[in-house]
């Protein structure tokens, strides 16, 4: 049997109207109507950064990576600007190292400097930052619990996916992968399906590997990961990395935005970073930096 405060509180959410007929005005149920109020009309906004790739090694190709903590600086100036709700790196903060000592001093340098930026922040692990490293190892280095998980902000919930594992499930680490063999297993979809069956609220998704292609950028089963994130009915975007490259595709009602390599090209004019609004209806605003795409999606 429901309580009556209980019952005014969830007709109240539908529609204000009905509450005043449904249960009497307290000042505790005043205070939690202006509370509700206060978290849905505010946008959450997000900082996107990704594939830095922080290496102290020479140029490889079109790959600079010493530059990455000179283009961070940049994007660190806009972030306290902006002043996101938390930030996001979708993956491959480092690049593979020859030892894991090595290794791990690539990842205290840059996250270092990532971290002073903001403290609420999220890490979706790439291929690089587990090929020297194991998953443990790169977790406790940015004292983040888990690879994969979700959390809600201002009425909306956000998802980090782990696709770092072979086909055969095994994770990712101590190089004994091989990068176009990436999955999401059947643990973590399960988890997947759960988590949103238990939720009602806008959702955004951020991965590494590609969700929307079949080449090898792409989750080699990503067809039911998406499968997964229709049925939902709730999944208003996926951002990911991996490809280095602006790409945007619309599958199945929901937004797959690749977005831009920081550790692209030579200097300032290589950078690429991002401020992500995110409104209660579920309209989306993306201010793109530099090489990074600028996007918006209404509800």
């Amino acid at each position: 049997m429901l309580n009556p405060h209980d019952l005014g509180r969830r007709t109240f959410l539908r529609d204000g109207s009905l509450v005043l007929a449904a249960t009497a005005i307290t000042p505790s149920l005043l205070m939690e109507r202006q509370s509700f109020a206060d978290e849905t009309n505010t946008a959450v906004r997000v900082g996107l950064v990704t594939d830095m790739h922080y290496a102290d090694k020479s140029p490889a190709g079109s790959r600079h990576y010493r530059e990455t903590i000179d283009k961070l600086e940049t994007a660190r100036k806009q972030f306290v600007s902006d002043q996101p709700d938390f930030l996001v790196e979708l993956g491959d903060l480092i690049d593979a190292a020859d030892s894991v000592d090595v290794e791990q001093r690539y990842l205290q340098t840059i996250n270092t400097k990532f971290a002073a930026i903001c403290k609420d922040r999220h890490y979706v692990l790439g291929n690089h930052c587990v090929d020297t490293l194991t998953k443990e190892e790169f977790l406790a280095g940015v004292k983040q619990e888990r690879s994969y998980y979700s959390f809600d902000r201002k009425g909306i919930h956000f998802i980090v996916l782990d696709s770092c594992f072979r086909s055969d499930g095994k994770p990712y680490g101590r190089r004994n992968s091989h990068w176009t063999d990436a999955n999401v297993p059947a643990e973590e979809l399960d988890w997947l399906r759960g988590d949103l069956k238990s939720n009602n609220k806008p959702t955004i998704v951020f991965a590494h590997q590609r969700l929307d292609v079949s080449n090898h950028h792409g989750v080699k089963n990503n067809p039911q990961v998406r499968q997964v994130l229709e049925d939902s009915g709730d999944v208003l975007a996926v951002f990911q990395g991996h490809s280095h490259q602006n790409d945007l595709k619309d599958i199945g009602g929901i937004h797959y935005c690749t977005l831009a390599a920081m550790v692209e090209g030579s200097g300032p004019e290589s950078n690429g970073y991002s401020v992500m609004d995110v409104q209660p209806n579920g309209t989306i605003a993306i201010k793109g930096f530099v090489r990074q795409a600028s996007y918006q999606w209404t509800a």
